[in-house]
C-alpha cells in the first residue's frame, strides 16, 4: 500500500440504512478513524450514495469528517448496487489513476460485494477494511468478506490500513496516526 496508488471509496453509509447495521456503532467509529486518516494521509475519498431519495444521505458525522477534508459535497449518486455499474463512479476511479482501491461501506454483501468484483473486471486491486463494512446481519457480513478474499480482493482492518499507508514511526504523520488508532 502506497498514498500515491490509493484511494477510499465509502460506499453507502447512508441515514436510513446505517441504523439497522450489525454493530452501527463501533462500525461508524471505525469508519470515522479511516476517513480522519485518509485526510491525515492525503489520500483522497470517494462517496457514494445508492438510491439517495429512498436511503437518504450519508450520515452527518462521516459528512462532518468529509467536509473538513474537502471532498466533494455531491457524492456519487447511483441505483446499481456495484459501483461499477455507475459510470460516474468509474469516471472518478479512473481520473484519480490510482490502481489500489480501499473500500469501506454497506451492505457488504450487496453494493460493497459487487464493487468489489466490478473493480477486479476493471482491473483495480480491491482492498475492503473488514472492520468498515457491514450488513444487517453478522453472517452476511462474513459470508460476503469470504466471497471477496475468494475473487481476488486484499482483506485488511482500519489500523492496519492506515499504519501500512504510513509506512514508517518517528514522523508527525506516524503520531497523527496513532493518537486516532488509540
Amino acid at each position: 500500500m502506497d498514498t500515491a496508488a490509493s484511494i477510499v471509496v465509502l460506499v453507502d453509509v447512508q441515514e436510513r440504512l446505517f441504523p439497522h447495521m450489525h454493530e452501527a456503532e463501533e462500525l461508524g467509529r471505525r469508519l470515522s478513524i479511516l476517513l480522519q486518516g485518509a485526510a491525515i494521509l492525503g489520500v483522497p475519498v470517494l462517496v457514494t450514495q445508492q438510491y439517495t431519495k429512498g436511503l437518504g444521505s450519508t450520515i452527518e458525522p462521516l459528512l462532518r469528517i468529509l467536509a473538513a477534508q474537502g471532498v466533494e459535497p455531491a457524492p456519487i449518486e447511483k441505483i446499481a448496487f456495484g459501483c461499477c455499474d455507475e459510470p460516474a463512479f468509474v469516471s472518478r476511479v479512473e481520473e484519480a489513476g490510482r490502481k489500489l482501491v480501499v473500500l469501506a461501506g454497506i451492505e457488504a454483501h450487496v453494493c460493497v460485494l459487487q464493487t468489489v468484483t466490478g473493480l477486479l473486471e476493471l482491473g483495480y486491486e480491491p482492498m475492503v477494511v473488514a472492520d468498515c463494512v457491514s450488513s444487517r446481519r453478522a453472517g452476511d457480513r462474513d459470508i460476503a468478506l469470504r466471497r471477496m478474499e475468494a475473487e481476488g480482493a486484499m482483506l485488511t482492518s482500519s489500523e492496519s490500513a492506515l499504519f501500512e499507508l504510513t509506512r514508517v514511526a518517528g514522523t508527525d504523520t506516524f503520531r497523527a496516526i496513532s493518537k486516532l488508532v488509540k
